[in-house]
């Protein structure tokens, strides 16, 4: 499978009761396809699948496959302490048709290189479908290194990584040792460096409400190979990146930006809560002059 574009991690909408709302969950669904986005993922980080109970990640991919139809790529996110617990959700994954899978290191348990790679292993051996790899040490405490890169090669369907630690060598050591692993954006503020590497991909939370933002860096790099107008809109993008980095208010800065674009989700599940007034006007600036700013850049770039 070849990963191509922008993909989303969809967010879970919520009632103000903290259920499920299932028909804004499918009004998502259909803004990001209409915005033109290339993939979408479910039950990744900003979809709070960590929050929720197996019968409920279970349900919404069933529910994002009937949605999504085969319109774009479908991909399940499989994190879990549990490697018995991943590989339900795989299975699952698979059952409905999904395209691929995101395997991320076991969060808590601070497993080693090598439970690592079994761990990602036990996954593809119940499902065996393509999967994008997920390297977070900041929230897993681990790094997916060369040693499980090595291991994971005996399978091909480990077809590209999210690289998401925030190093700029492990960019150079994964475009450098391992071609064969396709090199996916998963840290925002450094996508024009990423695509400068050959990724041809990014997995960005931020274009659930900023999609043509997000499309536009990629169209500028990745397909027009134009870095002078990539550098322009990525410095226009990097206001709202400090915005969304700050505070560790990022899934709650993501639901309210859709609220912003006027499809309210409602809050994030507990443990974490909403965004206070101040918070939701410096976000309304940031992306308002984002947008005036890039839309600008198009125009000129278009003459």
């Amino acid at each position: 499978m070849r990963f191509e574009g922008i993909y989303t991690p969809v967010v879970t909408p919520h009632n103000d009761d903290f259920s499920i709302n299932r028909d804004k969950f499918a009004e998502v669904i259909e803004h990001l396809i209409s915005s033109g986005v290339h993939g979408l993922i479910i039950a990744g980080t900003t979809g709070e699948y960590y929050a929720q109970s197996t019968e409920e990640r279970i349900e919404l991919m069933k529910l994002a496959k009937q949605l999504v139809k085969d319109r774009l790529p479908l991909i399940i996110g499989t994190g879990a302490i549990r490697t018995e617990d991943s590989i339900i959700f795989a299975e699952n994954a698979k059952a409905i048709g999904a395209d691929g899978l995101l395997i991320a290191t076991p969060p808590y348990a601070y497993p080693t290189s090598r439970e690592i790679a079994l761990h990602a292993l036990a996954i593809d051996r119940a499902a065996n479908l393509p999967a994008m790899l997920y390297n977070y040490p900041g929230r897993m405490s681990v790094m997916m290194d060369e040693e499980v890169l090595d291991r994971l090669g005996r399978s091909p369907n480990f077809c590209a990584i999210k690289e998401s630690s925030g190093d700029i060598n492990r960019v150079h050591l994964l475009a450098r040792d391992y071609p064969h692993i396709q090199l996916s954006c998963g840290m925002d503020d450094q996508a024009l460096e990423f695509f400068a590497w050959g990724a041809r991909s990014w997995v960005c939370a931020g274009s659930n409400f900023a999609p043509k933002a997000h499309i536009a860096l990629y169209q500028a790099c990745a397909v027009e190979g134009n870095f002078d107008k990539g550098r322009r809109i990525m410095s226009a993008m990097l206001p709202l990146m400090s915005v969304l980095e700050q505070g560790g208010k990022f899934v709650q800065c993501i639901k309210y930006g859709l609220s912003i674009r006027g499809i309210p989700v409602g809050p994030p599940r507990r443990p974490l809560q909403p965004l206070n007034k101040d918070d939701k006007r410096a976000l309304e600036q940031v992306v308002r002059v984002m947008d005036t700013t890039i839309e600008k850049i198009e125009k000129e770039t278009a003459q």
